[in-house]
């Protein structure tokens, strides 16, 4: 209830009364705003406004932390653990992640994380495959970002069991003192991709314009699907739509997965006549590309 300042314990002011009647009086009036006060409910808050009557802070939102680690769930959440159906026919579960690294931090305690990161899949057996490599992307499309690490589950009960893990929430102490910047999307990938001997991988994001119709993002995806049958340096592609729950992906939605064997082959492509003529289609709904290459290393 929220009583009237004026008629707390100890704050009544005293009065003076000509009369016992004139006293019996005033008191009935108090007596009535007494009651009014209390059945009086609290003034809402306006929209926008923070209500300081309680000590609880919000958490960081998860777009917030600092490595790719989820923010541990609340204590009242429910103990049911989720169920996930099969990956689609074909597919397994990519899980594409990206750093970049305080200025103070030394490559060192930089290899120190990577050395961490690599060893996850002898802790956690739901991660199948784990590539990583350093970005030499030469179109400064990287956004600062410059290690990449590409792991893979078979559905996303891997992903599940991965995020949560021990080892996982082990890796993110490793790493939080040293990192800058964190990116992440996810994607259904060809199961059956085979692995290259040498594998310069291209991986290139985009965000579309906010504005862009459904049908032109469509009329991209089919025109970068169809560049390995026109480009005979692409030696391996697949792509896919971010499906993270983890809310690194900064409004990234599509990922595309080139591969070539030499820098060669790179430097084929880029300028190539039917990978020029795919831009042109980009363009107009393109609002941000983001690109890092990287050898693969396991």
């Amino acid at each position: 209830m929220n009583w009237h300042p004026a008629f707390q314990l100890g704050t009544m002011p005293m009065l003076k009364y000509r009369s016992t009647a004139q006293a019996g009086w005033c008191l009935g009036v108090a007596a009535i705003c007494l009651v009014f006060t209390a059945c009086t409910p609290p003034t809402p808050l306006a929209s926008g406004t923070a209500d300081t009557s309680s000590n609880t802070t919000n958490s960081l939102p998860p777009e917030s932390e600092p490595a790719d680690v989820p923010t541990t769930a609340r204590s009242d959440e429910s103990d049911d653990t989720p169920e996930f159906g099969p990956a689609p026919a074909g597919k397994v579960l990519r899980h594409a992640v990206f750093f970049s690294f305080k200025d103070s931090s030394s490559e060192d305690e930089i290899q120190q994380v990577v050395d961490a990161f690599r060893n996850l899949p002898k802790e956690i057996p739901e991660i199948i495959d784990f590539q990583w490599g350093v970005n030499n992307s030469p179109e400064g499309l990287n956004d600062g970002l410059t290690h990449c690490f590409l792991l893979t589950f078979k559905d996303a009960a891997g992903r599940a069991a991965y995020l949560p893990h021990d080892a996982h929430k082990a890796f993110g102490d490793v790493l939080r003192p040293h990192n800058d910047k964190v990116f992440v999307v996810d994607y259904w990938g060809d199961a059956d991709a085979k692995p290259l001997e040498k594998e310069l991988k291209h991986a290139v994001f985009f965000r579309f314009k906010k504005d862009a119709a459904e049908d032109a993002v469509q009329k991209v995806e089919a025109a970068f699907a169809a560049l390995p049958e026109k480009i005979d340096t692409i030696k391996a592609f697949e792509w896919g739509t971010n499906n993270s729950p983890e809310r690194h992906a900064q409004g990234f939605t599509h990922c595309f997965m080139v591969s070539f064997d030499s820098e060669a082959g790179r430097a084929a492509y880029l300028p190539h006549p039917d990978h020029e003529a795919f831009v042109e289609i980009l363009k107009p709904v393109l609002d941000a590309p983001r690109v890092l290459d990287f050898w693969v290393q396991r």
